[in-house]
Formats: C-alpha cells, structure tokens, sequence
C-alpha cells in the first residue's frame, strides 16, 4: 500500500552525476529549499549501484526516496544502471528521474522502457538549471505520494 511522503523527516536523494558543476548547481537549488532533504552524490555508474543495493562502500547507505540520474556516466552509464534496478523486484519501485544533457529521441524512449519516471533535460543556462532541480524537488517531494520504508517490506 503506497502512503503519502513524510514530510517531516528528511528525504534521502541519491544524485549520480560525473560533471563537477552539476553537482555544485543541484546541490545549490537543494540548499535553499525548505523541503528538508539530503542530498548523496555517486559520480558514476558502479558507485551508483553499490548505493542502491547498499554494498561495497555504501553497505550503510540509506534507501534513496528519489534518485536523480544522468545518463552519461563513467563505469557504468545511466541504461545500465535502471536495466539492473528495473530487474529487482525491491529496487525498481525507487522513482528514478533521468537529468541529463541529451535530448535524443532514442534516449527518451530507451529511459522510459527502463522504467524511469520523468526525463529532463539539463538546461546549459545556470539559473535556469537550478530553477528546474527547485521544481523537481518541489513536485516530487511535496505533491507526489512516495513508498515508504514500510511499503518495502
């Protein structure tokens, strides 16, 4: 049974993201929200499944309630990643949001068959970026209804 986000505890949010300045731009949009989140980077693809499947490094990591994926991605690239979520029966019910500088067709559809949830496409103008990440947040975290932990077990 899906209940509505808690929002009085925080959200853990797993960006996977290898470009320095994207991260610095999502991190800075997620600061100045109200919403109370903590935002976890990963820089590619390997790091990004260790989190989720809380293995390696990340045996301690928490569940993620959103995770903000790119698709270019070292080691492993953002398909792979939602293919091997996509094939858990626990892990494919994490929203999954491709941000990412392609706008091809083929990526669109190729994300979406993967089970993403949403698709954007990074904006180049910095103001414009950090505006999109605050709505995400805002949409995914105050009007969307997400699983909780309990909804897992």
């Amino acid at each position: 049974m899906t209940s509505e986000f808690d929002h009085s505890e925080p959200a853990d949010i797993l960006l996977v993201e290898d470009n320095p300045g994207d991260i610095r731009l999502t991190k800075e949009a997620f600061k100045d929200q109200k919403i109370a989140n903590t935002l976890h980077v990963v820089e590619n693809g390997v790091d990004a499944l260790d989190f989720l499947f809380q293995r390696n490094d990340y045996a301690d990591a928490p569940r993620p309630d959103l995770v903000l994926l790119d698709l270019n991605l070292p080691r492993k690239n953002g398909d792979e990643v939602l293919k091997e979520l996509h094939e858990d029966p626990e892990r494919r019910r994490i929203p999954v949001i491709i941000l990412t500088s392609s706008d091809a067709e083929i990526d669109i559809i190729q994300s979406y068959e993967l089970c993403a949830r949403g698709y954007l496409t990074k904006p180049v103008d910095p103001d414009e970026f950090i505006d999109t990440i605050r709505e995400l947040e805002r949409f995914w975290l105050s009007v969307m209804r997400l699983p909780t932990d309990e909804d897992f077990d």
